[in-house]
């Protein structure tokens, strides 16, 4: 006489380990959602701190220089609307625009105007403000030629007031599409060595060092 196992019900230690197996499977894909998104959220926040390409803004100055029609040669400060004039074509809005792109448009532009259709553009010269206040010496605006970093500019305002300061909570508020962002930083771990993460401004940042609590 044979006998039937497939109807066998299963054992309870069975039972047990197929349920922990599947919590232990659940826990896992969960675990590594998480941390995917955990590393997606630090490195947004990494690309916060990396200088932006040189954007062309008002007041910067550009040259727009013609190997081949020396006599088209220009210097141009690019006005407060972000436009510049120049000969055969007139005015050109420039700011907003990397000088690669400015360079592009040009040529496109001037074209039909000369042979060559070759040009170059440069800049001479280009500034942007920042602002530093709270606990540093000279605390007011500062204005950079070159990719600044929030402890460059601390320092270009004589430093830290070491008396008072707090290095820990360090904060960058900035006008991101009309809404107003703030970004904590710890300098303090880049002053001891323990962090080389740097934090690059942009144009009208605002840094504010803090003061430590004191009680008396």
């Amino acid at each position: 006489m044979k006998t039937n196992h497939a109807s066998r019900p299963a054992s309870p230690a069975f039972l047990l380990f197929s349920l922990l197996l599947t919590i232990g499977v659940f826990i896992t894909g969960c675990a590594t959602s998480s941390n995917d998104k955990t590393l997606q959220t630090m490195a947004a926040a990494a690309n916060q701190g990396k200088p932006d390409l040189l954007v062309l803004r008002e007041g910067d100055v550009v040259r727009v220089a013609f190997p081949g029609s020396a006599n088209l040669d220009a210097s141009q400060q690019i006005r407060r609307d972000g436009k510049i004039l120049l000969p055969l074509i007139g005015e050109v809005t420039a700011a907003g625009l990397t000088p690669e792109a400015l360079q592009t448009n040009l040529a496109e532009l001037y074209a039909p105007q000369i042979s060559t259709k070759q040009l170059i553009v440069t800049v001479v010269s280009s500034a942007f403000p920042v602002f530093v206040t709270g606990a540093v010496v000279h605390p007011g605006k500062i204005t950079s030629d070159h990719p600044l970093t929030a402890l460059d500019a601390i320092m270009e305002a004589g430093g830290f007031a070491l008396a008072t300061a707090n290095l820990k909570d360090v904060r960058v508020i900035r006008n991101e599409s009309g809404v107003m962002k703030k970004y904590s930083l710890n300098l303090k771990l880049i002053l001891d060595g323990k962090s080389s993460q740097p934090f690059y401004l942009k144009p009208s940042d605002i840094i504010f060092v803090p003061e430590r609590f004191s009680f008396f």
